[in-house]
C-alpha cells in the first residue's frame, strides 16, 4: 500500500480519540499503513531504574502509531484538512490537494 503521507507533513486527525488535533508526522510505517504524529496518542511507559534511556526510571510519555486513514493533510491556504491526489508533471509525480488543486509543500525536516 502506497502512502501519500511523508515524514514532516502537517496533518490533522479526523477520527478517533484525538480527533481535531494537528501535528507534524514524525514517522511512517508503510508496511502497516500507520503514522506517528507529534502530541497525538500519547502512551505512558513505566521504566525501572537502570533501563535503557532512563537511568533514573519513572514514567516516560511517547507517541504511538495511528492508522494513516485517520489523518488528512492540512492545506496551508485554508487551514482545512484535504484529500490528496497525485499528478504527473513531466517525468515526476507530484502531490496535489484535492480541494484547492495546489501543490503540497515539501515536508519540513525536524
Amino acid at each position: 500500500m502506497a502512502l501519500r503521507i511523508r515524514t514532516g507533513d502537517l496533518v490533522q486527525v479526523v477520527a478517533g480519540a484525538d480527533r481535531g488535533k494537528q501535528g507534524r508526522v514524525t514517522a511512517v510505517d508503510p508496511q502497516r499503513g500507520r503514522v506517528r504524529v507529534e502530541k497525538v496518542r500519547l502512551q505512558k511507559h513505566h521504566l525501572k531504574p537502570g533501563r535503557k534511556g532512563a537511568r533514573a526510571g519513572g514514567v516516560v510519555e511517547s507517541e504511538g502509531f495511528i492508522d494513516a486513514s485517520n489523518v488528512m493533510l492540512v492545506d496551508p491556504t485554508s487551514g482545512e484538512p484535504s484529500r490528496i491526489r497525485t499528478r504527473n508533471e513531466g517525468d515526476s509525480k507530484v502531490r496535489v490537494f484535492a480541494k484547492s488543486g495546489e501543490l503540497v509543500p515539501e515536508p519540513t525536516s525536524s
